[in-house]
């Protein structure tokens, strides 16, 4: 049988995005207590494809995500990549994986039971990789609410932590998460000892990103609250880009 994906084609257009998406994937996650955590991920893997091809071999994608079955995690994710880009001869290769991790809670030394968070790697290659870790996790705070408030309802049922973050060297997932929680507890605490009760989206984005800031293994990152009201939601966001000091 013709192979027609690998047939040239004459019009010297591009293709700037082929692939498969949502493709549910047991994956293996690293796990700090547990030594591995097995979970599911919605996987998107895409190439650019030259204009030289006509097309791609989809099957390919899940024959590479079937190689790695039980290893994948940030420390795989580079060969993944080199390997989509070599086999399917692309210009840059890019793969996305979403999945919940589960974390057992604590607050104050007290167990909560286990958290859910909304974790994904999102990573490309093309001349050199590029890899992201974005974590999500809930906030929930008891909020009383002003009657003088311009934004009515605004304040009642907060929200939401989305951090992404590059790394420079491996760090755990449930570090991330814990450094994050933490950060919020201390807002938290803040908040509580005010005599005007309203919780602001820019002063937890900015703790939390002081916090990140002080981690050496992270080289970037970027932060946004999300603040749930009834009426209407307000969010704040900040990115940074850190970088190693030198001695003089």
């Amino acid at each position: 049988m013709k192979d027609i994906q690998s047939l040239s084609d004459s019009r010297r257009i591009n293709i700037k995005k082929v692939g498969v998406k949502t493709v549910s994937y047991p994956i293996t996650v690293l796990d700090k207590a547990q030594s591995r955590q097995h979970t599911i991920a919605t996987a998107n893997m895409y190439v650019n494809l030259p204009h030289k091809f006509k097309g791609t071999h989809m099957s390919r994608f899940v024959e590479i995500l079937n190689e790695f079955h039980g290893e994948i995690n940030l420390q795989s994710f580079h060969r993944i990549l080199e390997k989509m880009k070599t086999r399917l001869e692309a210009e840059a290769s890019h793969l996305e994986l979403d999945f919940p991790y589960f974390l057992q809670r604590k607050r104050n030394g007290e167990t909560l039971g286990l958290g859910n968070y909304q974790c994904s790697m999102h990573g490309s290659l093309e001349a050199v990789d590029d890899l992201k870790l974005q974590v999500e996790v809930p906030i929930s705070l008891p909020i009383v609410e002003e009657k003088n408030n311009s934004l009515p309802g605004s304040m009642g049922n907060w929200g939401k932590a989305e951090v992404s973050v590059r790394f420079r060297q491996f760090f755990w997932i449930e570090d991330i998460i814990t450094l994050i929680e933490e950060a919020v507890s201390e807002e938290i605490n803040t908040f509580s000892s005010r005599v005007r009760k309203i919780l602001s989206v820019e002063e937890l984005t900015r703790r939390v990103g002081g916090c990140l800031d002080e981690v050496d293994a992270i080289k970037w990152f970027s932060v946004t609250i999300h603040n749930f009201g009834e009426d209407c939601s307000t969010f704040a966001t900040l990115e940074s880009k850190k970088t190693i000091a030198t001695s003089p």
